[in-house]
């Protein structure tokens, strides 16, 4: 089996392209949920979101797309086998498969959105929206707790 060797700088080029990929993520998700939601649902005007979307959108998907790669990359470094990441028997595997369960989660939710709750939106119905932004938020920053605790051995 293949096994990802790394050198220090390569694991650190790694990690910062990681960051950088959850900074925007995370930071935009933030903005979303704490001004551009709220200022919406005051107005009941989905365009506000729909605007914030359709930009953060060029800079929020790339930023997921490196998040996944280099995470999945990371993954394989701490644990090589693949089959070792759905055993649960360390930290680390607890942490990878706390992080795909998020990442599939957000990818749910990211499909229900744009192929059932955006083309359906209106003032009406804006909380179905809001729910799902609130939700990818909060998963935002689990995947930033588990990052964290992978690197340092636990949250606790």
């Amino acid at each position: 089996m293949f096994y990802l060797q790394t050198s220090p700088t390569l694991y650190r080029i790694l990690i910062a392209f990681h960051l950088i990929g959850a900074a925007v993520w995370i930071g935009g998700h933030l903005v979303l949920a704490t001004t551009i939601l709220p200022r919406a649902l005051r107005n009941r005007d989905p365009s506000i979101i729909l605007d914030f979307e359709q930009g953060f959108e060029r800079i929020g998907l790339p930023s997921l797309l490196l998040q996944v790669v280099t995470g999945l990359l990371l993954a394989y470094r701490w644990l090589p086998e693949i089959s070792a990441w759905l055993r649960l028997d360390s930290n680390v595997s607890i942490y990878v498969v706390v992080k795909l369960a998020l990442l599939a989660a957000t990818l749910g939710l990211a499909l229900n959105a744009k192929f059932r709750v955006i083309p359906n939106i209106n003032r009406d119905n804006m909380h179905v929206l809001a729910s799902h932004i609130v939700l990818v938020t909060v998963m935002s920053i689990g995947f930033l707790l588990a990052g964290v605790a992978i690197r340092t051995g636990g949250l606790f």
